[in-house]
């Protein structure tokens, strides 16, 4: 078992295997893209598993693979499997955009996973196209679709934007009503990767919440799951549910239980710092897993109470602006 400094436990490690992503959604990054990683910038496959063959046994017994875009990397297939194969992982997941994922999603049963978060922030194809400047609504609505047929737990994440897509909040809760999915609303964040300075935020979990209640004041509040990042809500009658994640506001910090390695392996312990490790770096100078371990347990022992705390302890200068594809969405 993994017990930070704040007495709350790690077994949680969301992995970004690349920062590259085939949308340009503009609260993630400019409309040009980013100056994307270099090969040899990327940790290789080979080292993915064995920094998560080393914190499975520490105690890490779930993983999420993020990206940028997973499914854009080439063979993600053949890690995910060796990843299937941890002895002691329990639960292996993924979130994607779902513009690739279609093709994969009997193979990723095959292998066991069977959670699943889907970025998509708005029903309206027109308005899908003005937030990720890509016309592939109907791929990602091809593989809600298939991700249902296999049974898949569905959660369906979109960020509130305001002048973007508040108006989409009510429909995006009907869907609860005939499909089995949690629809997730997440708060705004200024991972934005432009530099500009995130100023405030309108749409907060509390104005989320009340929109949902106008067309729905029977909304009923579930009890969460310890570590859970999310407000839950279930409306009677629907056979889905409802998620409000504060993300911005970080009112979950108390009971964090998750860690970050990014696509270049710096390991960050909350998604406000700045990177506290370098876990590529540490294998290629060819240190052994009881050194890894060790500088691991050192990390995990310097963990911020919470994001504001990690937040102000960013290097100087460095304000929190990158965007969300070179950290792991």
């Amino acid at each position: 078992m993994l017990i930070d400094n704040h007495g709350r436990q790690l077994s949680y490690l969301r992995f970004a295997v690349t920062d590259r992503c085939n949308l340009r959604c503009f609260y993630c990054m400019p409309e040009e893209g980013l100056n994307w990683l270099s090969r040899a910038e990327l940790m290789t496959y080979e080292e993915m598993m064995r920094a998560c063959s080393v914190l499975v046994n520490m105690g890490i017994d779930k993983i999420r693979i993020t990206g940028g875009e997973p499914f854009v990397r080439k063979d993600i297939m053949h890690l995910l499997s060796g990843l299937a194969a941890l002895d002691g992982l329990k639960d292996l997941s993924m979130t994607t955009n779902g513009v690739l994922t279609a093709p994969y999603v009997a193979e990723m049963k095959m292998l066991g996973i069977r959670n699943v978060n889907l970025s998509l922030d708005t029903l309206d194809p027109n308005r899908f196209f003005s937030i990720t400047l890509r016309d592939e609504f109907k791929n990602v609505m091809n593989t809600l679709e298939e991700l249902l047929r296999n049974d898949m737990n569905v959660k369906i994440n979109a960020v509130v934007m305001e002048g973007k897509n508040t108006q989409d909040i009510i429909p995006m809760v009907e869907l609860t009503k005939h499909l089995p999915v949690s629809v997730r609303f997440i708060e705004e964040m200024p991972f934005n990767g432009d530099g500009h300075v995130y100023t405030g935020l309108n749409w907060n979990h509390v104005r989320i919440l009340d929109e949902i209640k106008q067309a729905y004041p029977d909304v009923r509040k579930e009890i969460d799951a310890v570590g859970s990042t999310s407000y839950n809500y279930t409306i009677p009658g629907h056979k889905g549910s409802i998620g409000i994640i504060a993300a911005y506001s970080r009112t979950f910090c108390g009971s964090c239980n998750r860690i970050r390695i990014t696509p270049q392996g710096t390991l960050r312990n909350c998604l406000y710092d700045d990177g506290v490790m370098n876990i590529r770096d540490l294998m290629r100078s060819g240190v052994g897993d009881d050194e890894l371990k060790n500088s691991l347990l050192k990390a995990f022992s310097q963990r911020a109470k919470d994001g504001w705390e990690a937040e102000r302890l960013r290097s100087e200068n460095k304000s929190a602006h990158e965007s969300m594809a070179t950290i792991g969405g």
